[in-house]
């Protein structure tokens, strides 16, 4: 049976489709709510409860307007303080860090051999999740939406010679507390991750940029000192292997739409505008 979360996420992303596909003619909520099979006021309630603002709330900040207004405002100075700001103030993380290791060649060879992998799966606000991890830390996170059984087999295939044990430890737990509203009793995410150096670089380049805000390829190319790097860049942003904890969802085209994601646009749009909510 579906948990209530679970429900309640896929009425939110269907109808945040639904705003993004008529965004133009700035639907009603009657309108909204009519399409998820819901009263105006259980709509509103629900919607309230999942992002924290109503859905007309919602609905600005995931506009193209609000998309370029922020990028514009930080043309001047792209990640020059952005990190350092973005970690203080109310509803931003203020202790936690996420940081990056890089697997040794010896820990993913051979279909990653002589990995031990712990793996569990959690709900959050974006829809089931599978979360993995070495003793090193996170090393894969992924939408479970084709089902649980689903999801394992696209782990195994990643590190198809690794021990697998479907236990929760403090590694994975403290990934999946980052959905929740306080961050001040996180003190470090560690992530163990399979990447090329550059790869790596543009992941880690992702971690500079601030919740409720948004870059672009191209932004991230030139804070790697490579400005042509752009497609080299998108492939990266591509391959993140741990979903939300590694924020590729904040990269969008530099016109101000929100663009493709690997988990699915409406997704995107959800996670963006539930960032600008709690960043607010």
């Amino acid at each position: 049976m579906e948990t209530q979360q679970k429900l309640d996420y896929s009425r939110i992303a269907e109808a945040i489709e639904f705003f993004r596909i008529n965004y133009k003619h700035q639907p009603s909520l009657e309108e909204a709510a009519a399409h998820v099979n819901l009263s105006p006021f259980h709509f509103q309630r629900m919607f309230k409860d999942w992002a924290g603002v109503t859905p007309k709330q919602f609905l600005q900040y995931i506009s193209v307007e609000h998309a370029k207004n922020i990028l514009k405002d930080k043309q001047a100075s792209l990640f020059d303080t952005a990190y350092e700001t973005g970690l203080s103030g109310t509803g931003r993380l203020h202790d936690l860090f996420i940081k990056i290791e890089g697997m040794t060649p010896g820990e993913y060879k051979n279909g990653g051999e002589q990995l031990r992998i712990n793996y569990s799966f959690a709900e959050s606000p974006f829809g089931a999740l599978l979360v993995a991890a070495t003793n090193k830390g996170i090393c894969y996170m992924a939408f479970a939406d084709e089902g649980y059984e689903d999801a394992f087999i696209k782990l195994q295939n990643r590190f198809p010679n690794a021990i697998y044990q479907q236990v929760l430890d403090q590694i994975q737990q403290n990934a999946i507390f980052i959905f929740t509203k306080d961050w001040s009793k996180l003190s470090e995410i560690k992530l163990h991750l399979k990447g090329t150096p550059f790869q790596i670089k543009v992941w880690e380049t992702l971690l500079k940029v601030p919740m409720g805000d948004l870059t672009t390829y191209s932004g991230i190319a030139i804070q790697l000192q490579n400005p042509k790097a752009n497609r080299a860049v998108g492939s990266a942003v591509g391959g993140n292997p741990v979903a939300f904890l590694i924020p590729c969802h904040r990269v969008i085209k530099s016109t101000g739409e929100i663009g493709q994601y690997h988990w699915g646009s409406s997704r995107k749009n959800a996670m963006i505008g539930w960032e600008a909510s709690k960043a607010v």
